[in-house]
């Protein structure tokens, strides 16, 4: 590989000129200190211990990135802490990602941490395009040989490749994708961020169905993630994909979660369970919209008002006791504040107010420890295998035992769910029967889809009334939050407390005619107060 680094001996000292720009002033040959490669001492002086000095870190650092620039991947290799990947990283740039002319340009220590910028060329098949990035690196001192080493990471090669991911150029494997909406409007990663990954994740499943034509790619593969692409040599040939997002109904959720930091929301259509937005904003990146495994705090009494109904232990009409507190098995619930209902109150009211101890004093009567995920199972989907399209968490309500089987009434213990799966529940609830969220429709690939047994007539009437009841009545806890809402409209807030955290997660869940949309704010608190907003705001714009 030939290099944009030029070095020379000037007085004695060596220096690095990268892109123009100097770099050291200091010695490495030559002096009464006589140090061999990586500043050690080589005639007898003790080696040097504790974090490395400013001497070590410019020497470490320009030896490495002088060694990299060049295409010399052993030799830069032997400057880390982690030579044998750092040798098939560092040699992969070259073959496997076929980047040449390399100039990369140091800045100023900030420590042990150097930054620099990378310029280079991308050719393969007779095609070339620059490539430019800033990345850094940490100098740090070996445990066995003391020497100032670069602390090998996959991000100093490139700071978007993490563990297990490579960089390659090569005809890409599957084609790029149009992706548009149900009405055919694109959907690009620019106009709607948080679908970035979905739509990577489209297209390593279905490019190759939907009569693209591949182009040359510079992309970060492995891990089992979807391809990233890094730089396009030659463009090939889109194919369209269409989606069952909608494109009013996803900007209102790109939105909405910007309200929130670690916010996530869904929305899906009841009457056929197609996906109409999906949206997160978080520090991690992670897609917890579709794939967080969260407990969802009292969002889930719509599941467990269900079986109590089910098995005639409660009807919304009917009177139901909601003291302040409840024991079960040594543990001892409360509700919110430690409010309590006079026993003349219906059922609708306990669930209109999230009145914990009215759920849980029926376990002893249920005396079933599998019923709770029986039932999500068999009339919600939930712990299926949904195909929706990209990777999903579909919902886990594990078979419990003492305190926990309390816990799991309310939404918590061992109980998890993500934002789809949440509104999947309340699509179930409106609609009367369990449709698995779609993201492409099944015709594009006949996948199987998961099912389960409509909700009883009277079920069903009973959860949309006592939903209704929660996001209309003035002690109803979502009433604050649906008040913009219109249409035929109910609702459930919750909130999980976790281990560790100040402030309980926020869950929402609702629907307004044929849409239904889930949120999760971790540490958001009272689910009204801030996934409820959220919630709100998409369903408006269905």
């Amino acid at each position: 590989m030939r290099s944009g680094a030029k070095v020379a001996i000037v007085g004695g000292v060596f220096v690095v000129v990268a892109g123009g720009v100097a770099y050291g002033g200091y010695a490495l040959v030559g002096g009464s200190d006589d140090k061999g490669p990586g500043g050690t001492h080589t005639q007898g002086a003790p080696a040097r211990t504790g974090p490395p000095g400013a001497d070590e870190i410019k020497e470490t650092s320009t030896a490495f990135l002088q060694a990299w620039a060049k295409g010399d991947a052993a030799g830069a290799a032997a400057l880390t802490n982690n030579q044998a990947d750092a040798s098939a990283a560092l040699s992969g740039f070259s073959e496997q990602a076929h980047i040449t002319n390399v100039t990369v340009t140091p800045g100023a220590p900030n420590g042990a941490v150097v930054p620099y910028t990378v310029k280079a060329d991308v050719s393969f098949g007779g095609k070339t395009a620059p490539l430019a990035y800033a990345s850094q690196l940490t100098v740090v001192r070996g445990q066995s040989t003391h020497k100032p080493l670069v602390d090998w990471q996959p991000a100093v090669l490139h700071p978007q490749l993490k563990k297990g991911e490579r960089l390659v150029t090569e005809p890409a494997q599957n084609p790029e994708i149009q992706a548009v909406d149900y009405k055919d409007r694109p959907l690009t990663k620019e106009k709607y961020p948080s679908l970035g990954a979905i739509l990577d994740g489209l297209r390593e499943k279905y490019g190759a169905k939907v009569n693209g034509t591949p182009g040359v790619e510079l992309q970060i593969q492995g891990n089992g993630t979807p391809a990233r692409t890094l730089i396009t040599l030659q463009k090939g040939t889109p194919g369209k994909l269409k989606t069952t997002l909608d494109a009013d109904v996803q900007a209102a959720a790109e939105q909405a979660v910007k309200r929130f930091g670690e916010s996530s929301v869904v929305a899906v259509k009841p009457s056929t369970g197609e996906i109409r937005a999906v949206a997160d904003n978080r520090n991690d990146k992670f897609p917890a919209s579709l794939q967080g495994r969260v407990a969802p705090g009292s969002t889930m009494k719509i599941v467990t008002a269900t079986m109590l109904i089910e098995k005639g232990k409660v009807s919304a009409d009917k009177p139901a006791v909601c003291p302040a507190d409840v024991q079960w098995e040594g543990v001892t619930f409360h509700n919110l504040d430690n409010f309590s209902l006079p026993s003349s109150e219906p059922f609708s009211k306990s669930f209109a107010k999230s009145c914990n101890t009215a759920f849980i004093k029926h376990i002893h009567e249920v005396n079933d420890d599998g019923a709770l995920g029986r039932v999500a199972a068999n009339y919600f989907g939930i712990g299926q295998d949904w195909k929706v399209g990209v990777p999903t968490f579909d919902g886990s309500v594990p078979a419990s035992a003492g305190a926990e089987t309390a816990a799991a009434y309310i939404g918590q213990g061992k109980v998890q769910m993500s934002p789809l799966d949440m509104a999947s529940v309340a699509a179930t609830a409106k609609s009367g029967r369990f449709r698995q969220p779609v993201i492409v429709p099944q015709s594009l690939d006949g996948r199987e889809l998961a099912q389960a047994d409509p909700l009883p007539s009277n079920i069903a009437a009973q959860l949309r009334a006592m939903m209704h009841i929660t996001a209309t009545a003035s002690y109803g806890t979502a009433t604050e939050a649906m008040a913009s809402v219109g249409g035929e409209k109910g609702a459930k807030t919750g909130s999980a407390e976790k281990d560790g955290q100040n402030k309980s997660d926020s869950w929402f869940t609702g629907y307004s005619d044929d849409l239904a949309a889930a949120a999760l704010v971790q540490s958001g608190g009272h689910g009204g107060t801030a996934a409820g907003p959220i919630v709100a705001q998409v369903l408006r714009a269905g």
